[in-house]
């Protein structure tokens, strides 16, 4: 299996941490109890603290499906590739407009690929991963040829289950389960996998269901579809609900893990490619391992832009020629669920 091409199409409204403190400053100040502006400093620290410079939202008149649109075009034009020769289109992430039917079928019609099949993977901040196995699985079973995997994470959309809901705080405890709403940002990407390729794909997952909690965003009724829990919906149903401290201390432990079972050599790798949810933490995983000088990150541009993250820094990297046709690269992933990963593989 090797990567064809891969395209990002992110919006044009930056939003920077001091756009970020303003925001919840509004939202929060008609009925906060205690001290708002030491609160807004604790905010203010930790998104210093985890690298955070700034992210990108929609500006009012983009659409998640013309961005979506735009990086599938892109790539397809990257991989001198008929529209016509794709034969599965897998879409992958949180944002979506649509439970039923799944968001791989109006992304298909919007970008006239009408004989493609179609699905959704759905892991939170892991579905492009497991999207890219599923599709190596899907050519070594012969069933086709050619896959686009696409997304758009585009969850900062007003009344959505972010904005403005999590950014009214009422006391300084929400920063706790609130935090990671202010890091996030928003980007559509596109990618092309086909069968073949010089080089297999290594790939390691794990999972802990027992960390389910940690990172939500739950539906009405959702209490009957888990056990009891104090942890999830604290900012309602609906609501986006993180501890992203409690996450990242976690993926401390397992990310390593998953990892080591990788077994990945230092020498000859020339990217690292993570996450985007913190490049303090990812830093400090990838200096522990020997491969600190190779991570590339986009948190400190685009923010946390969930399943995104990885093929829109492949994508940046490309275009700056930090990695090139031939050259070795390893993902590294944590999500909520809490899912684990490390792949490695050539471009």
């Amino acid at each position: 299996m090797r990567i064809a091409a891969v395209s990002a199409a992110l919006p044009s409204r930056r939003v920077t941490n001091d756009d970020i403190l303003a925001l919840v400053r509004e939202h929060s100040a008609a009925g906060f109890e205690g001290d708002l502006e030491d609160a807004l400093r604790k905010v203010s620290f930790w998104l210093a603290y985890s690298g955070s410079e700034a992210r990108l939202w929609c500006d009012g008149q983009e659409r998640p499906i013309d961005l979506l649109a735009r990086a599938a075009e892109q790539a397809l034009e990257q991989a001198e590739m008929a529209r016509e020769s794709i034969d599965v289109v897998i879409y992958t992430g949180i944002g979506r407009g649509f439970l039923e039917p799944g968001g791989a079928y109006h992304a298909a019609a919007a970008l006239g690929i009408d004989r493609a099949q179609c699905f959704d993977v759905l892991d939170a901040c892991m579905s492009w991963t497991r999207a890219v196995q599923l599709a190596e699985g899907l050519f070594a079973s012969g069933a086709c040829r050619t896959a686009m995997l696409v997304n758009a994470e585009f969850n900062m959309r007003p009344g959505g289950a972010v904005y403005p809901d999590v950014f009214t705080l009422r006391h300084a405890d929400e920063i706790t389960w609130s935090f990671p709403a202010y890091t996030l940002g928003e980007a559509a990407s596109a990618t092309i996998l086909t069968a073949g390729g010089e080089a297999p794909w290594s790939f390691e997952f794990s999972s802990r269901p027992d960390l389910a909690e940690l990172c939500n965003i739950p539906m009405a009724g959702y209490a009957d579809y888990s056990l009891p829990s104090e942890k999830v919906a604290r900012n309602g149903v609906g609501r986006f609900t993180s501890f992203g401290f409690d996450l990242h201390e976690a993926a401390r432990i397992e990310a390593m893990e998953v990892f080591k079972r990788l077994d990945a050599p230092a020498d000859g790798v020339s990217a690292v490619f993570t996450h985007a949810s913190s490049r303090r933490f990812w830093q400090e995983m990838a200096d522990t391992v020997g491969l600190g000088d190779q991570i590339f990150h986009v948190f400190q541009d685009t923010g946390n832009i969930v399943s995104a993250s990885v093929p829109t820094a492949i994508a940046t990297a490309v275009s700056q020629g930090r990695l090139n046709r031939g050259d070795r690269a390893i993902g590294w992933v944590g999500s909520a669920g809490m899912s684990f990963s490390a792949f490695s593989f050539v471009y």
